[in-house]
């Protein structure tokens, strides 16, 4: 599990497809203070598995499933990418609630600063409507957020203050770009619930 407080920003040094998977080669700092072969670490908000490290640089594999539902499938040499490990059972809830497990790709409709901070607007797939609520969580690229409003037909905006701007991807952000969406799990779970006691019209 994770919070979505980004440790830090690493870079995509090498990629390398084989047969049906690809693996990225990404170097950091901070995350390999205990970083191991077989590790869970989030990459933008996707958890992969630690495949091998040498020299401030960890490999991970990607599946196809991973390359087509989420934004990892774009990724270039040199792209800047969000870590975070994940969280000690005896560290403080900085966040919220991140599985790892991207729901959907949404894309940057808006990005502009706002006097002190910076709105970011994104759309995302209108199915998922239902899991969005002003004021509550949701996971972009790994970055735990609030939603600030919800516009029609199916754009949030987020406000993006300056440590999380100087401490992200959202450095290099740009409209259109791809980026990965994880809505708050607790809806999820709701859902399922309810969903048998929904009323049916047909």
């Amino acid at each position: 599990m994770f919070t979505g407080i980004i440790e830090e920003v690493g870079e995509v040094v090498e990629i390398e497809d084989t047969g049906n998977f690809r693996t990225i080669a990404v170097t950091g700092n901070t995350v390999f203070d205990d970083l191991r072969t077989g590790s869970s670490i989030a990459v933008n908000g996707v958890c992969l598995t630690v495949r091998s490290m040498a020299s401030r640089i960890f490999t991970a594999e990607m599946s196809r499933e991973t390359l087509d539902r989420t934004s990892l499938g774009s990724l270039k040499k040199g792209t800047v990418l969000n870590l975070e490990r994940p969280m000690r059972a005896d560290s403080r809830f900085g966040g919220h609630i991140v599985q790892g497990h991207v729901d959907g790709v949404g894309h940057i409709r808006r990005f502009e600063r706002q006097a002190d901070a910076w709105n970011l607007e994104v759309e995302y797939p209108e199915t998922d409507k239902c899991y969005l609520v002003e004021k509550g969580s949701i996971a972009v690229d790994g970055i735990s957020l609030t939603v600030a409003s919800l516009r029609s037909p199916n754009i949030f905006s987020v406000a993006i203050i300056p440590h999380t701007f100087e401490n992200t991807n959202l450095r290099t952000a740009r409209p259109n770009d791809p980026m990965n969406l994880e809505f708050d799990v607790l809806a999820k779970y709701i859902e399922s619930l309810l969903k048998p006691y929904a009323v049916r019209n047909d």
